[in-house]
Protein backbone atom coordinates (compact mmCIF):
# COMPACT_ATOMS: atom_id res chain seq x y z
CA UNK A 1 0.00 0.00 0.00
CA UNK A 2 2.49 2.30 1.17
CA UNK A 3 4.31 2.02 -2.60
CA UNK A 4 1.08 2.21 -4.11
CA UNK A 5 0.62 5.62 -2.20
CA UNK A 6 4.14 6.87 -3.39
CA UNK A 7 3.17 6.22 -7.08
CA UNK A 8 -0.04 7.40 -7.11
CA UNK A 9 -0.86 9.14 -4.60
CA UNK A 10 -4.48 7.78 -3.46
CA UNK A 11 -5.83 5.47 -1.42
CA UNK A 12 -6.68 1.83 -2.89
CA UNK A 13 -7.96 -1.47 -3.09
CA UNK A 14 -5.70 -4.95 -3.04
CA UNK A 15 -6.52 -7.96 -4.59
CA UNK A 16 -4.47 -11.59 -4.82
CA UNK A 17 -4.09 -14.39 -6.42
CA UNK A 18 -2.49 -17.56 -6.52
CA UNK A 19 -0.10 -19.47 -8.29
CA UNK A 20 -0.36 -23.64 -8.77
CA UNK A 21 1.58 -26.74 -8.32
CA UNK A 22 -0.07 -29.59 -10.24
CA UNK A 23 0.09 -32.86 -8.71
CA UNK A 24 -0.78 -34.78 -11.41
CA UNK A 25 -2.48 -34.33 -14.95
CA UNK A 26 0.18 -32.59 -17.18
CA UNK A 27 -1.07 -31.32 -20.29
CA UNK A 28 -4.18 -33.21 -20.24
CA UNK A 29 -6.03 -29.46 -19.29
CA UNK A 30 -6.05 -28.50 -23.66
CA UNK A 31 -7.35 -31.60 -24.26
CA UNK A 32 -10.49 -31.67 -22.44
CA UNK A 33 -8.70 -33.98 -19.73
CA UNK A 34 -8.83 -33.86 -16.06
CA UNK A 35 -6.12 -32.36 -13.92
CA UNK A 36 -5.53 -32.22 -9.72
CA UNK A 37 -3.92 -29.22 -9.14
CA UNK A 38 -3.73 -27.15 -5.71
CA UNK A 39 -2.87 -23.59 -5.47
CA UNK A 40 0.14 -22.57 -3.50
CA UNK A 41 0.91 -19.53 -1.28
CA UNK A 42 2.59 -17.73 -3.61
CA UNK A 43 0.90 -15.04 -5.19
CA UNK A 44 0.61 -12.39 -7.42
CA UNK A 45 -1.00 -8.87 -5.40
CA UNK A 46 -2.89 -5.78 -7.38
CA UNK A 47 -3.21 -3.05 -5.72
CA UNK A 48 -6.03 -0.63 -7.70
CA UNK A 49 -7.35 2.61 -7.74
CA UNK A 50 -9.97 3.83 -10.28
CA UNK A 51 -9.24 7.21 -12.40
CA UNK A 52 -11.44 9.63 -13.96
CA UNK A 53 -10.00 8.76 -17.45
CA UNK A 54 -9.99 5.90 -19.81
CA UNK A 55 -6.45 5.40 -19.16
CA UNK A 56 -4.78 1.63 -17.03
CA UNK A 57 -1.60 2.70 -15.78
CA UNK A 58 -0.28 -0.41 -15.08
CA UNK A 59 3.02 -0.67 -12.71
CA UNK A 60 5.64 -4.03 -12.23
CA UNK A 61 7.58 -3.68 -9.35
CA UNK A 62 9.00 -6.81 -10.34
CA UNK A 63 10.04 -5.62 -13.90
CA UNK A 64 10.18 -1.78 -12.11
CA UNK A 65 8.25 -0.50 -15.25
CA UNK A 66 5.35 1.38 -16.06
CA UNK A 67 3.28 0.93 -18.66
CA UNK A 68 -0.16 3.18 -19.99
CA UNK A 69 -2.79 2.02 -22.45
CA UNK A 70 -5.90 3.54 -23.49
CA UNK A 71 -8.86 0.90 -22.68
CA UNK A 72 -10.48 2.00 -25.94
CA UNK A 73 -7.25 0.80 -27.90
CA UNK A 74 -5.86 -2.29 -25.78
CA UNK A 75 -2.91 -4.57 -27.97
CA UNK A 76 -0.05 -5.89 -27.45
CA UNK A 77 3.27 -4.20 -26.60
CA UNK A 78 5.40 -7.23 -28.50
CA UNK A 79 6.60 -10.46 -27.62
CA UNK A 80 6.65 -11.42 -24.44
CA UNK A 81 6.23 -8.34 -22.40
CA UNK A 82 4.86 -8.42 -18.98
CA UNK A 83 2.04 -5.90 -19.60
CA UNK A 84 0.54 -8.11 -22.22
CA UNK A 85 -1.22 -10.24 -19.38
CA UNK A 86 -2.57 -7.30 -17.60
CA UNK A 87 -3.45 -5.31 -21.43
CA UNK A 88 -5.08 -8.80 -22.23
CA UNK A 89 -7.46 -8.96 -19.39
CA UNK A 90 -8.86 -5.79 -20.06
CA UNK A 91 -8.95 -6.40 -23.59
CA UNK A 92 -11.18 -9.97 -22.82
CA UNK A 93 -13.37 -8.81 -20.16
CA UNK A 94 -14.31 -5.71 -22.61
CA UNK A 95 -14.86 -8.09 -25.38
CA UNK A 96 -17.52 -10.00 -22.54
CA UNK A 97 -19.28 -6.67 -22.78
CA UNK A 98 -17.95 -6.15 -19.34
CA UNK A 99 -17.59 -1.85 -19.56
CA UNK A 100 -14.51 -1.12 -17.48
CA UNK A 101 -13.15 1.93 -15.81
CA UNK A 102 -9.76 3.34 -16.45
CA UNK A 103 -7.28 2.29 -12.94
CA UNK A 104 -4.37 3.01 -11.15
CA UNK A 105 -2.72 -0.89 -10.93
CA UNK A 106 0.41 -1.38 -8.69
CA UNK A 107 1.53 -5.46 -9.20
CA UNK A 108 4.12 -7.28 -7.02
CA UNK A 109 4.33 -10.79 -7.08
CA UNK A 110 6.21 -13.68 -5.59
CA UNK A 111 5.57 -16.60 -7.50
CA UNK A 112 8.87 -17.54 -9.17
CA UNK A 113 9.10 -16.48 -12.61
CA UNK A 114 9.68 -19.37 -15.10
CA UNK A 115 9.43 -21.99 -12.62
CA UNK A 116 5.88 -23.84 -13.95
CA UNK A 117 4.16 -22.96 -10.95
CA UNK A 118 1.99 -20.38 -13.04
CA UNK A 119 3.01 -16.51 -12.32
CA UNK A 120 1.31 -15.83 -15.38
CA UNK A 121 -2.04 -17.22 -14.47
CA UNK A 122 -2.05 -15.51 -11.02
CA UNK A 123 -1.49 -11.89 -12.57
CA UNK A 124 -4.32 -12.42 -15.11
CA UNK A 125 -6.33 -13.61 -12.02
CA UNK A 126 -5.63 -10.74 -9.74
CA UNK A 127 -6.11 -8.01 -12.47
CA UNK A 128 -9.06 -9.61 -13.71
CA UNK A 129 -10.75 -10.06 -10.20
CA UNK A 130 -9.51 -6.11 -9.45
CA UNK A 131 -10.60 -4.61 -12.50
CA UNK A 132 -14.59 -6.29 -12.39
CA UNK A 133 -14.54 -5.22 -8.60
CA UNK A 134 -13.94 -1.87 -9.07
CA UNK A 135 -15.65 -1.35 -12.26
CA UNK A 136 -18.97 -2.47 -9.88
CA UNK A 137 -19.69 -5.80 -11.57
CA UNK A 138 -20.12 -9.33 -9.52
CA UNK A 139 -17.64 -11.92 -10.10
CA UNK A 140 -18.17 -15.21 -11.71
CA UNK A 141 -15.19 -17.14 -11.11
CA UNK A 142 -15.34 -19.61 -13.67
CA UNK A 143 -16.15 -17.21 -16.29
CA UNK A 144 -13.30 -14.89 -14.71
CA UNK A 145 -11.10 -18.28 -15.49
CA UNK A 146 -12.39 -18.65 -19.12
CA UNK A 147 -11.96 -14.38 -19.94
CA UNK A 148 -8.19 -14.71 -18.49
CA UNK A 149 -7.76 -17.87 -20.50
CA UNK A 150 -8.97 -16.28 -23.48
CA UNK A 151 -6.60 -13.17 -22.41
CA UNK A 152 -3.30 -15.47 -22.52
CA UNK A 153 -4.65 -17.66 -25.67
CA UNK A 154 -5.82 -14.66 -27.79
CA UNK A 155 -3.77 -11.60 -26.92
CA UNK A 156 -0.68 -13.05 -25.06
CA UNK A 157 -0.43 -16.05 -28.01
CA UNK A 158 -0.16 -18.80 -25.43
CA UNK A 159 -2.47 -21.67 -26.05
CA UNK A 160 -2.56 -22.58 -22.63
CA UNK A 161 -5.58 -24.83 -21.11
CA UNK A 162 -7.67 -23.93 -18.24
CA UNK A 163 -6.14 -25.10 -15.68
CA UNK A 164 -3.95 -22.88 -14.22
CA UNK A 165 -6.59 -19.58 -14.22
CA UNK A 166 -9.26 -22.16 -13.14
CA UNK A 167 -7.24 -23.42 -9.53
CA UNK A 168 -5.95 -19.79 -9.03
CA UNK A 169 -9.64 -18.78 -9.02
CA UNK A 170 -11.09 -21.72 -6.88
CA UNK A 171 -8.40 -22.75 -4.94
CA UNK A 172 -8.76 -24.34 -1.56
CA UNK A 173 -6.76 -24.51 1.71
CA UNK A 174 -5.93 -28.41 2.29
CA UNK A 175 -7.14 -29.39 -0.80
CA UNK A 176 -5.83 -30.05 -4.54
CA UNK A 177 -8.74 -29.59 -7.23
CA UNK A 178 -9.72 -32.11 -9.55
CA UNK A 179 -10.96 -30.28 -12.63
CA UNK A 180 -12.49 -31.93 -15.74
CA UNK A 181 -11.45 -29.53 -18.04
CA UNK A 182 -14.72 -29.91 -20.45
CA UNK A 183 -17.07 -29.02 -18.35
CA UNK A 184 -15.40 -27.33 -15.58
CA UNK A 185 -16.87 -29.16 -12.78
CA UNK A 186 -15.06 -29.42 -10.35
CA UNK A 187 -14.63 -31.28 -6.90
CA UNK A 188 -12.17 -31.21 -3.63
CA UNK A 189 -10.20 -33.56 -2.88
CA UNK A 190 -8.50 -33.15 0.74
CA UNK A 191 -5.00 -33.32 1.29
CA UNK A 192 -3.49 -35.95 4.04
CA UNK A 193 -2.37 -33.72 7.17
CA UNK A 194 0.72 -35.65 7.45
CA UNK A 195 2.39 -35.11 3.93
CA UNK A 196 3.82 -31.74 2.35
CA UNK A 197 4.20 -30.44 -0.91
CA UNK A 198 7.37 -29.68 -1.72
CA UNK A 199 8.42 -27.81 -5.23
CA UNK A 200 11.96 -28.16 -6.23
CA UNK A 201 12.85 -26.11 -8.50
CA UNK A 202 15.66 -27.02 -10.79
CA UNK A 203 16.94 -23.49 -11.41
CA UNK A 204 16.82 -24.12 -15.37
CA UNK A 205 14.58 -22.93 -18.34
CA UNK A 206 14.97 -24.59 -21.60
CA UNK A 207 14.72 -21.88 -24.62
CA UNK A 208 12.40 -24.34 -26.71
CA UNK A 209 9.66 -24.51 -24.05
CA UNK A 210 6.90 -22.08 -25.10
CA UNK A 211 7.36 -23.09 -28.97
CA UNK A 212 7.10 -27.19 -27.97
CA UNK A 213 4.40 -26.63 -25.92
CA UNK A 214 2.29 -25.56 -29.09
CA UNK A 215 4.10 -28.26 -31.18
CA UNK A 216 2.52 -30.36 -28.82
CA UNK A 217 -0.99 -29.12 -29.03
CA UNK A 218 -0.66 -29.24 -32.85
CA UNK A 219 0.43 -32.83 -32.34
CA UNK A 220 -2.41 -33.67 -30.36
CA UNK A 221 -5.44 -31.98 -32.57
CA UNK A 222 -3.31 -34.08 -35.84
CA UNK A 223 -4.07 -37.45 -33.34
CA UNK A 224 -7.92 -36.23 -32.89
CA UNK A 225 -8.13 -35.74 -36.84
CA UNK A 226 -6.54 -38.65 -37.73
CA UNK A 227 -8.75 -41.07 -34.73
CA UNK A 228 -12.00 -39.32 -36.33
CA UNK A 229 -11.60 -41.16 -39.26
CA UNK A 230 -12.32 -44.64 -37.21
CA UNK A 231 -14.11 -42.42 -34.91
CA UNK A 232 -15.76 -40.28 -35.94
CA UNK A 233 -18.31 -39.20 -32.24
CA UNK A 234 -14.69 -38.10 -30.80
CA UNK A 235 -13.90 -34.39 -29.93
CA UNK A 236 -10.98 -35.10 -27.91
CA UNK A 237 -8.05 -37.26 -26.57
CA UNK A 238 -10.40 -37.33 -23.27
CA UNK A 239 -12.90 -39.14 -25.73
CA UNK A 240 -10.50 -41.93 -26.41
CA UNK A 241 -9.54 -45.25 -24.44
CA UNK A 242 -6.28 -46.85 -25.05
CA UNK A 243 -7.00 -50.18 -26.75
CA UNK A 244 -8.63 -47.67 -29.78
CA UNK A 245 -5.24 -46.04 -30.08
CA UNK A 246 -3.28 -49.23 -29.93
CA UNK A 247 -5.76 -50.73 -32.36
CA UNK A 248 -5.37 -47.88 -34.57
CA UNK A 249 -1.88 -47.25 -34.31
CA UNK A 250 -1.23 -47.83 -37.90
CA UNK A 251 -2.70 -44.55 -39.00
CA UNK A 252 -0.85 -42.46 -36.77
CA UNK A 253 3.07 -41.21 -36.95
CA UNK A 254 4.81 -42.75 -34.39
CA UNK A 255 5.77 -39.62 -32.34
CA UNK A 256 1.93 -38.71 -32.47
CA UNK A 257 0.93 -42.38 -31.07
CA UNK A 258 3.55 -41.16 -28.36
CA UNK A 259 1.60 -37.61 -27.85
CA UNK A 260 -1.83 -39.24 -27.87
CA UNK A 261 -0.90 -42.59 -25.63
CA UNK A 262 0.34 -39.81 -22.91
CA UNK A 263 -2.53 -37.81 -22.50
CA UNK A 264 -4.53 -40.86 -22.55
CA UNK A 265 -2.85 -42.60 -20.05
CA UNK A 266 -2.43 -39.68 -17.96
CA UNK A 267 -6.40 -39.28 -17.22
CA UNK A 268 -6.16 -42.74 -15.75
CA UNK A 269 -3.37 -41.54 -13.78
CA UNK A 270 -5.80 -38.75 -12.13
CA UNK A 271 -8.80 -40.50 -11.89
CA UNK A 272 -6.56 -43.35 -10.14
CA UNK A 273 -4.79 -40.37 -7.83
CA UNK A 274 -7.97 -39.05 -6.56
CA UNK A 275 -9.57 -42.42 -5.64
CA UNK A 276 -6.34 -42.99 -3.85
CA UNK A 277 -6.67 -39.66 -1.97
CA UNK A 278 -9.94 -40.72 -1.13
CA UNK A 279 -8.57 -44.21 0.33
CA UNK A 280 -6.26 -42.97 2.03
CA UNK A 281 -4.19 -45.27 0.40
CA UNK A 282 -0.70 -42.43 0.04
CA UNK A 283 1.43 -45.91 -0.59
CA UNK A 284 -0.27 -46.14 -4.66
CA UNK A 285 0.46 -42.32 -4.76
CA UNK A 286 4.24 -42.83 -5.97
CA UNK A 287 3.96 -45.46 -8.53
CA UNK A 288 1.17 -43.09 -10.26
CA UNK A 289 3.33 -39.75 -9.77
CA UNK A 290 6.45 -41.80 -10.92
CA UNK A 291 4.71 -43.27 -14.01
CA UNK A 292 3.34 -39.78 -15.08
CA UNK A 293 6.72 -38.66 -14.98
CA UNK A 294 8.23 -41.25 -17.43
CA UNK A 295 5.63 -40.75 -19.57
CA UNK A 296 5.91 -37.02 -19.33
CA UNK A 297 9.52 -37.98 -20.39
CA UNK A 298 9.43 -40.73 -22.99
CA UNK A 299 6.24 -40.67 -25.14
CA UNK A 300 5.44 -36.12 -24.71
CA UNK A 301 9.06 -35.55 -24.66
CA UNK A 302 8.99 -32.68 -22.41
CA UNK A 303 11.27 -33.52 -19.60
CA UNK A 304 14.92 -32.81 -19.32
CA UNK A 305 17.75 -34.18 -17.63
CA UNK A 306 17.97 -31.81 -14.90
CA UNK A 307 14.04 -32.45 -14.08
CA UNK A 308 15.12 -36.73 -14.84
CA UNK A 309 18.09 -35.88 -12.23
CA UNK A 310 15.95 -34.21 -9.32
CA UNK A 311 13.19 -37.23 -9.84
CA UNK A 312 16.09 -39.49 -9.57
CA UNK A 313 17.56 -37.74 -6.27
CA UNK A 314 14.13 -37.22 -4.78
CA UNK A 315 13.29 -41.65 -5.02
CA UNK A 316 16.23 -42.06 -2.87
CA UNK A 317 15.18 -39.91 0.00
CA UNK A 318 13.33 -41.10 3.52
CA UNK A 319 9.40 -39.84 3.83
CA UNK A 320 9.31 -39.43 -0.16
CA UNK A 321 6.21 -40.62 -1.10
CA UNK A 322 6.10 -39.51 -4.86
CA UNK A 323 7.93 -37.38 -7.18
CA UNK A 324 7.53 -36.00 -10.62
CA UNK A 325 8.21 -32.95 -13.14
CA UNK A 326 5.53 -30.89 -12.78
CA UNK A 327 3.92 -27.98 -15.35
CA UNK A 328 4.85 -27.79 -19.37
CA UNK A 329 8.59 -28.97 -18.86
CA UNK A 330 11.75 -28.37 -20.11
CA UNK A 331 12.73 -27.52 -16.76
CA UNK A 332 11.50 -25.80 -13.82
CA UNK A 333 10.27 -27.88 -11.05
CA UNK A 334 9.25 -31.22 -9.61
CA UNK A 335 6.12 -31.90 -7.14
CA UNK A 336 6.71 -33.69 -3.90
CA UNK A 337 5.11 -35.91 -1.56
CA UNK A 338 7.30 -35.63 1.49
CA UNK A 339 6.25 -36.76 4.79
CA UNK A 340 6.22 -33.86 7.36
CA UNK A 341 8.43 -34.91 9.82
CA UNK A 342 11.03 -35.61 7.40
CA UNK A 343 10.69 -32.73 5.37
CA UNK A 344 13.70 -30.97 6.65
CA UNK A 345 15.81 -33.52 6.19
CA UNK A 346 14.09 -33.75 2.16
CA UNK A 347 15.28 -30.28 1.46
CA UNK A 348 18.99 -30.30 2.66
CA UNK A 349 19.77 -33.89 1.35
CA UNK A 350 18.05 -33.34 -2.44
CA UNK A 351 19.66 -29.75 -2.69
CA UNK A 352 23.15 -30.93 -1.77
CA UNK A 353 22.83 -33.79 -4.38
CA UNK A 354 21.48 -31.56 -6.69
CA UNK A 355 24.23 -29.40 -6.66
CA UNK A 356 27.21 -32.30 -6.46
CA UNK A 357 25.47 -33.13 -9.78
CA UNK A 358 25.29 -29.82 -11.59
CA UNK A 359 26.88 -27.21 -10.00
CA UNK A 360 23.41 -25.74 -9.39
CA UNK A 361 21.67 -24.48 -5.89
CA UNK A 362 17.96 -25.18 -6.14
CA UNK A 363 15.43 -23.35 -4.38
CA UNK A 364 13.03 -25.37 -2.58
CA UNK A 365 9.50 -24.36 -1.39
CA UNK A 366 7.56 -25.86 0.55
CA UNK A 367 3.25 -24.85 0.37
CA UNK A 368 0.28 -25.91 1.87
CA UNK A 369 -2.15 -25.72 -0.63
CA UNK A 370 -4.07 -22.29 -0.34
CA UNK A 371 -7.22 -20.31 -0.92
CA UNK A 372 -8.06 -19.14 -4.24
CA UNK A 373 -8.60 -15.46 -5.59
CA UNK A 374 -9.93 -12.56 -3.31
CA UNK A 375 -10.14 -8.73 -2.13
CA UNK A 376 -8.17 -8.34 0.69
CA UNK A 377 -8.80 -6.13 4.19
CA UNK A 378 -6.82 -3.30 3.85
CA UNK A 379 -5.10 -3.93 6.89
CA UNK A 380 -3.55 -6.66 5.12
CA UNK A 381 -0.71 -4.92 3.45
CA UNK A 382 1.60 -6.91 0.23
CA UNK A 383 4.66 -8.74 1.58
CA UNK A 384 7.99 -7.15 1.26
CA UNK A 385 9.52 -9.26 -1.91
Amino acid sequence: MDEFKVRFGTAASIYRAPGRVNLIGEHTDYNDGFVLPAAIEFYCWAVVAPRRDRKLVIHSENFNETVEAGLDSLSPLGNEHWANYPLGVAWALRKAGKPLTGANIYIAGDVPLGAGLSSSAAFEVAVAFALLNESGHAVDRSELAKLCQKAENEFVGARVGIMDQFVSCYGRASHALLLDCRTLQHKFVKLPADLQLVICNTMVRHELASGEYNARRAECEEGVRNLRTAFPEIRALRDVTLSQLEAHRRILPPTVFARCRHVITENERVKSAVEAFHRGDTAALGPLLLESHRSLRDDYDVSCRELDLMVEIALAQPGLIGARMTGGGFGGCTINLVKSAVVADFRRNLAAAYFSKTGLTPEIYVSPASEGAQQMALEETMPAL
